[in-house]
């Protein structure tokens, strides 16, 4: 039997430009526009964050079968743009910096490092796969 493919969350607005967004398992983030100084993530940083995580996520069970990083920390960078297309993010980059520990284990984990961030990348992570293969977004009005 296959999993539901199915996802779900919700957004709730919980003041001026700030909301709540909720999964099917109860889980919260809070995120703002930003525009009152505050430090809560913008959507378009949770995009970043998103991709770096679904990326980091897979390159994590593929390195840590082997040994623990020492230090594991995926970058994400885009230039947000307005233009004939209207707002979108350009020239996204995700980098890896990862140590593994000196050793048998950590030999392992660095050879296997390049290709985990290949595969994660044209394979495996979902919202980086869903931004590249630009899957269309429908937007509706339910009736109240």
């Amino acid at each position: 039997m296959s999993e539901n493919p199915l996802r779900l969350v919700t957004v709730d607005r919980t003041g001026p430009g700030r909301f709540t967004a909720t999964n099917a398992r109860g889980g919260t983030i809070d995120f703002g526009t930003a525009n009152d100084g505050g430090t809560e993530f913008t959507p378009v940083e949770l995009l970043l964050a998103a991709i770096g995580g679904c990326t980091a996520a897979d390159v994590d069970v593929a390195t840590t079968r082997h040994t623990e990083p020492d230090g594991f920390t995926v970058t994400v960078t885009g230039n947000k743009v307005s233009d004939d297309l209207g707002n979108r993010m350009t020239d996204l980059a995700v980098t890896f910096a990862v140590t593994f520990p000196e050793g048998e284990a950590g030999d392992r984990a660095r050879a296997i490092l390049p290709r985990a961030v290949t595969v994660s990348h044209e394979r495996l992570c979902t919202v980086s796969r869903t931004v590249e293969t630009g899957t269309p977004v429908t937007a509706t009005i339910k009736d109240a």
